[in-house]
């Protein structure tokens, strides 16, 4: 069973990760948002440093994705890079989440890259920094709706299609794009392609302005006739109807803990921050009194606080799942889903709480940040439904 301890080895992980976070993003993160569309040139050398601690196996605070161990006969629990990957992530993203978006080598794409790429695969596409574009103009929540598709010629297939909402869609060196190899075939027939930048056929259409995490690019792409050589396939080029969509959406079983874990960290901040605004203001949150006894403001904080930390703990168990070799897709999309509602929820109470002064600290800002994260990776009415088909053990059909 999960330890509710963060695991002591964690600790100077979690402390780099939060010295990172106060002392590089937290200064930067008002210049950034801001500045919409300027690229962070202070995350260079620090995107270096975690990429040093991925490679070392001792997990970095980005999208490192989760590898799977390949013997299954390995006994006993083990916190490994997953786990180190959510805990880094919540510090980072209490410093600033647009940023960490921002990180070279840390996109989504990295994650589905590093965790269903073969170990040649791996090897080939080491260093480079890559985004992932899943949703369409006429595709949004419904992933299996994908209408983009890659057609094999020879050596290479030729993609066609167009990809919306992509975070590190004009910054990053490639794009992990999802497209179908058969309409007919349904979902089993959709595929992940690494498309690198430069690729005749693929154009940045444009770059998004956005509401929140502005310090991140968000791109419209198109594909054109794009020639991407057939070894830049994830995972087996088989169309199995029988194991359906299960091997492409593998890769959310991984992303989604890492974005419920930037939610806890935006959310933590948004505490932290109403906590000392409240202090300053006069009123004290009294743990050892019941809420209602306290002032108005206590007790709400008190509520908001217990919300956090049953996401918290949810986020934790799905990276821990994943590490200990047991599936997690029903965790990850609980913890999907509590982290994002809650985030959003916190961080407008907090403004709610704190009044004017949260227009002077970063409270406003972190506010606009949230929404984002009860969105991507699955909106919040997908990962219930995803839920609801896991408990009830009901097809998407059944469920209508």
């Amino acid at each position: 069973m999960i330890n509710l301890e963060v695991p002591k080895k964690a600790g100077a992980l979690i402390n780099q990760a939060y010295q990172a976070a106060a002392e590089v993003f937290r200064p930067i993160s008002r210049k950034y948002d801001r500045a919409e569309h300027t690229y962070p040139a202070e995350l260079d050398m620090f995107a270096a440093l975690l990429d040093g601690l991925n490679s070392s196996g001792e997990g970095g605070a980005g999208a490192a994705g989760v590898r799977r161990s390949k013997d299954e006969n390995e006994k006993g629990n083990r916190n490994g890079a997953n786990l180190n990957v959510v805990l880094g992530t919540i510090e980072m993203c209490w410093g600033d989440v647009g940023l960490l978006l921002s990180m070279p080598r840390q996109g989504l794409g990295n994650a589905a890259i590093g965790s269903v790429a073969t170990d040649e695969q791996l090897e080939r596409f080491s260093g480079m920094w890559a985004a992932m574009a899943i949703t369409e103009p006429s595709c949004g929540s419904d992933s299996a709706a994908i209408t983009a598709t890659a057609r094999l010629d020879g050596d290479h297939y030729v993609l066609n299609g167009e990809k919306i909402f992509v975070t590190s869609g004009e910054r990053a060196d490639a794009v992990v794009v999802w497209a179908t190899l058969d309409k007919t075939k349904g979902r089993a027939a959709i595929k992940s392609f690494v498309v690198e930048k430069g690729t005749p056929g693929f154009e940045v259409v444009r770059v998004e302005h956005k509401l929140g995490i502005r310090a991140s690019d968000t791109a419209v792409l198109r594909f054109e006739n794009c020639r991407v050589p057939k070894e830049n396939l994830l995972g087996t080029p088989e169309i199995d109807t029988a194991k359906g969509f299960a091997g492409v959406m593998q890769t959310f079983d991984n992303t989604r803990p890492l974005v419920a874990a930037m939610a806890i960290g935006v959310a933590r901040a948004a505490l932290e921050e109403t906590k000392r605004i409240l202090s300053e203001a006069g009123v004290e949150i009294d743990y050892d009194r019941p809420a209602n006894a306290q002032h108005a403001a206590a007790a709400e904080y008190l509520k908001l606080e217990a919300d956090y930390e049953s996401a918290y703990l949810l986020t934790l168990e799905s990276a821990w799942m994943a590490d200990n070799r047991k599936p997690n897709s029903l965790q990850a999309s609980m913890a999907k889903a509590k982290a994002g509602r809650s985030v959003v929820d916190i961080a407008l109470k907090c403004v709610e709480l704190t009044g004017a002064y949260g227009e002077e600290s970063l409270l406003e800002k972190w506010a606009r940040d949230a929404k984002i994260l009860d969105i991507f990776e699955g909106t919040q009415q997908i990962q219930q439904l995803i839920v609801a088909r896991r408990i009830l053990g009901k097809s998407s059909a059944e469920l209508k």
